[in-house]
């Protein structure tokens, strides 16, 4: 069977329970809103142009719940509290940390969502876009509620882990050309004997 896209990317969305997680990827996929949400782990599918992205995101109230298997073969990865609930801000090293420590190499950005009330607004984006300096990712204040910023962070992701895919082959390629040419020489400088 053809595949009918270039790229296949899997990418995680995790964060405290309650930050919108799922009400982002429903109006990202289907522009949507619905505040519901229930603790469990989910996968999604989402063609674009030339790229298919696995969508995969898990509901917990624990922190450490997640397994390795949840993070193998990905891509990058969506790290969302709620800029109304300190609490989910705080969590976010926790989340960064268990990304360290079952992933390799993976794209990562921060979302503060539920920016649509600034009433409610605890967490302030100045100080956000402080730590998002310090652990080198990009931030977004999304609204999935308001449809605020939620496709421009997608697109986001998805150009970060394409860019990663890249590099990473152009850096193989290399790897092999530099192997080939001192398998090559190596070769010339046996002598033959008699």
């Amino acid at each position: 069977m053809a595949r009918d896209y270039d790229h296949l990317f899997k990418l995680l969305i995790i964060g405290d329970s309650g930050v919108g997680k799922s009400s982002l990827l429903l109006r990202f996929a289907d522009n949507t809103f619905s505040g519901e949400y229930s603790d469990r782990l989910c996968g999604f599918g989402w063609r674009g142009a030339s790229s298919k992205l696995q969508i995969w995101f898990k509901f917990t109230r624990d922190v450490h719940a997640t397994t390795l298997l949840y993070y193998r073969g990905t891509h990058g990865v969506i790290v969302v509290y709620d800029v109304t609930s300190a609490e989910s801000f705080v969590n976010v090293k926790r989340w960064l940390h268990e990304i360290n420590q079952n992933c390799d190499d993976v794209c990562r950005i921060l979302v503060g969502n539920k920016n649509d009330d600034p009433e409610r607004k605890v967490v302030e984006t100045e100080d956000a876009y402080k730590f998002a300096g310090q652990m080198e990712i990009q931030l977004f204040e999304t609204s999935a509620k308001e449809n605020i910023n939620v496709e421009e962070m997608f697109n986001c992701i998805t150009e970060l882990v394409l860019r990663a895919k890249k590099e990473n082959l152009a850096k193989q390629q290399q790897q092999q050309q530099n192997d080939v040419v001192k398998l090559t020489k190596n070769s010339k400088r046996k002598k033959r004997c008699c």
